[in-house]
C-alpha cells in the first residue's frame, strides 16, 4: 500500500526550536521525525511513500537527495575509503515528492496527490509529526473487514491541561488531567479507499466536512489505541521525544523488536 505523508505545515508552534527547519525534519535522536515515521511503515512492508510538501519543502527534498546511510548507521571503513555498512535504512524505499502548496490544508494536499494513487484499492496516510507503536496490521485488518471508506486511530490526549466540568451556577463537579478524561482525539494513521475523494470538495479540510459526510453514511471507522502515541506539536513535545530517545525508551521503534510482521505493501 502507498503511504501519503503530510509534510507541508508551517509548524508555527515549534518556532521556539527553529525558525527555518520544517517540522518533518526536526530530529528525534540523530534522524528527523519523518524518517522515524517512514521507518515504522517500512517495518510493516509499506515502502512506497508520497510526501506532500509545502513549507521549506526544498529542505525535505535535499535531505533525502543527499542522504548518507553511513551518517546514521554503524559501518567499517577500509582500503582507504571502502565503506561497509552494518545496517541499511532506505533499502526498497520509493519516495515521490510533490509540492502541494504553502498554505494548503490536509484535504487540499491529499487532493493534489490523487493522481499518484491511481490503481490503489486502499492507501495509507498520516501526519508527519506523530509516532506510535500501533499494531498497523491489526488496524488495517479492522478496516478491510468492514465496508468503510476511511479509518483513523483515536488516542487519549497527552496534553497536561486540566479538564473541568461544572454546573450552570459554576460549581465545579470534576477537575482532572486531560489523559484521565473519557475523551479520545484523532491520532492520524489513516487507512482509506480512493472513494474518499468522492466525499471531498475543493478547499475542504479532510477531517471536517468530508469526514462528517462519511459519519452520516456510517462509512468512517476508528481504532482506539491504548499504547504509545506522541505527537511533536510544540517545543515541549520535542523535549519529551529527546528525553525518551536519551533513555533508550522508544516504543515507536517497532523495527527493533525481535519478531517482525510479514505484511507486504
Amino acid at each position: 500500500m502507498k503511504v501519503v505523508i503530510f509534510c507541508g505545515g508551517l509548524g508555527t508552534r515549534l518556532r521556539e526550536h527553529s525558525d527555518t527547519v520544517p517540522k518533518p525534519l526536526v530530529n528525534v535522536g540523530s534522524r528527523p521525525i519523518v524518517w522515524h515515521l517512514m521507518r515504522y511503515y517500512a517495518h510493516y512492508g509499506h515502502k512506497d511513500f508520497i510526501l506532500c510538501l509545502g513549507y521549506r519543502g526544498e529542505m525535505v527534498r535535499e535531505y533525502f537527495l543527499n542522504y548518507s546511510e553511513a551518517m546514521s548507521n554503524d559501518f567499517t571503513l577500509s582500503d582507504g575509503g571502502k565503506v561497509e555498512l552494518h545496517s541499511r535504512d532506505l533499502a526498497g524505499w520509493r519516495i515521490t515528492f510533490v509540492d502541494t502548496g504553502l498554505h494548503s490544508n490536509i484535504g487540499q494536499r491529499l487532493k493534489r496527490v490523487q493522481k499518484y494513487l491511481a490503481g490503489e484499492e486502499v492507501f495509507l496516510a498520516n501526519y508527519s509529526d506523530g509516532l506510535s507503536d500501533l499494531d498497523l496490521d491489526a488496524h488495517i485488518g479492522h478496516f478491510l473487514a468492514r465496508d468503510a471508506v476511511a479509518s483513523f486511530v483515536s488516542v487519549r490526549s497527552s496534553q497536561s491541561f486540566h479538564a473541568v466540568r461544572a454546573d450552570a451556577d459554576g460549581l465545579v463537579s470534576h477537575i482532572g488531567a486531560m489523559p484521565d478524561q473519557p475523551m479520545w482525539i484523532n491520532g492520524g494513521f489513516f487507512v482509506m479507499r480512493p472513494q474518499v475523494f468522492d466525499y471531498m470538495q475543493d478547499g475542504e479540510e479532510l477531517v471536517e466536512q468530508p469526514f462528517a459526510r462519511l459519519v452520516q453514511e456510517r462509512k468512517l471507522l476508528t481504532t482506539p489505541w491504548h499504547g504509545f502515541w506522541q505527537c511533536m506539536d510544540t517545543f515541549k513535545d520535542k523535549i519529551t521525544f529527546d528525553r525518551l530517545e536519551a533513555r533508550g525508551n522508544c516504543p515507536w521503534k517497532v523495527w527493533n523488536k525481535l519478531s517482525a510482521p510479514s505484511a507486504s505493501g
